[in-house]
């Protein structure tokens, strides 16, 4: 009978499991990347007034932005719901360990964006947030978790020599910042295609070969593969988990969005509707996603630029950190869009 009992039990608990897991969109069919924003009075998941370091760039709220719809987006993928972000298990899960964004100011958008989410969890947590050259630290000292930001925009080497500054295609040597890290979040994009005063170098470098310049996307792809090689070089994904952060899109063009008339992103109050962003998707993903495929090791792209794509009214444009002098469409307001990029960077390590 007591046998009868705890099989008849574990069969309705395995049952039980299925039908919530169903319910939730578990299984194959979910897919996290590709869904639709509805509107859920939930969210945000945090305000930014309770989250005192917030840098003014991504500040729209304080920097005047006066419309709040935006934060009020849930993304809800294809198939199934995201688990809502717990900061506390989240912190738990990590405790003792160090988690590191490594890329440009997108980087540090999702950076700012995950301390926050954090902060708002266990508000009454100690905290430093200290800064060495390149490498921001946020430590969470209760539990030991460090959350750390390297400010490297193309992720391989600029390097300064007799002829000016180099772009060095094939050389990583600031990955010595990587090393031992518990989990790596790479980004790199914004940066390739800047020109003139804003291009921080002077020469591009591949091997034995220099040149004035080239084809932007190659470079990209080269730089990439340099990359790559370092993961598999260096990673045991025994102990450390490397996601790559994706490409994160600007909005400067409304026919993208099939406004014409609209030349920024200024005054866009609601996200694209649908999964589907009628501009479609910039070039510079499907350069990522083969360099990827050539990895032997595990890194788990956040794909997060379609659902990014359908948020033209995410950006700060002009409640940035130029103000109305200014126009930011390839930033994101905080509280706000990464704050869903790192829901789904939760969800991918439950």
């Amino acid at each position: 009978m007591g046998f009868l009992f705890h099989y008849n039990l574990f069969t309705f608990l395995a049952l039980f499991s299925i039908i919530i897991g169903k319910a939730n969109g578990g299984g194959r069919d979910c897919d996290l990347f590709t869904g639709s924003w509805i509107m859920d009075p939930s969210y945000p998941l945090y305000h930014a007034s309770t989250c005192p370091f917030i840098e003014r760039e991504f500040s729209c709220q304080k920097n005047g932005r006066p419309e709040l719809d935006y934060t009020m987006y849930r993304w809800k993928p294809l198939g199934c719901n995201l688990t809502r972000f717990n900061g506390e298990a989240f912190l738990e899960k990590h405790r003792g360990k160090s988690i590191m964004f490594v890329g440009d100011s997108l980087s540090r958008n999702q950076w700012q964006s995950l301390t926050c989410m954090l902060h708002s969890s266990v508000p009454n947590s100690k905290y430093n947030l200290t800064r060495a050259g390149d490498v921001s630290t946020f430590t969470f000292t209760d539990h030991g978790v460090k959350v750390m930001l390297d400010r490297n925009v193309y992720l391989v080497d600029v390097v300064r020599e007799k002829i000016g500054r180099v772009l060095k295609l094939d050389s990583i040597e600031g990955s010595k910042l990587w090393k031992g890290v518990d989990m790596l979040i790479f980004n790199t994009w914004h940066w390739w295609n800047r020109r003139g005063s804003s291009q921080p170098w002077d020469y591009i470098k591949m091997g034995n070969e220099i040149k004035k310049d080239m084809d932007r996307l190659l470079a990209f792809e080269a730089a990439l593969t340099t990359w790559a090689g370092w993961v598999d070089s260096n990673i045991d994904p025994k102990k450390t988990r490397v996601f790559f952060q994706g490409i994160s899109p600007s909005h400067y063009n409304g026919s993208e969005w099939n406004k014409p008339s609209a030349k920024s992103c200024v005054r866009e109050a609601k996200p694209v509707v649908g999964s589907t962003y009628p501009g479609g998707i910039p070039q510079s993903l499907f350069v990522l996603k083969k360099a990827l495929r050539k990895i032997s090791k595990t890194v788990t792209l956040l794909d997060i630029t379609n659902l990014s794509l359908l948020r033209k009214d995410g950006h700060p444009s002009i409640y940035g950190l130029g103000g109305r002098t200014a126009m930011d469409c390839s930033h994101w307001c905080l509280e706000g869009v990464p704050d869903t990029w790192n829901e789904i960077l939760y969800n991918l390590i439950l």
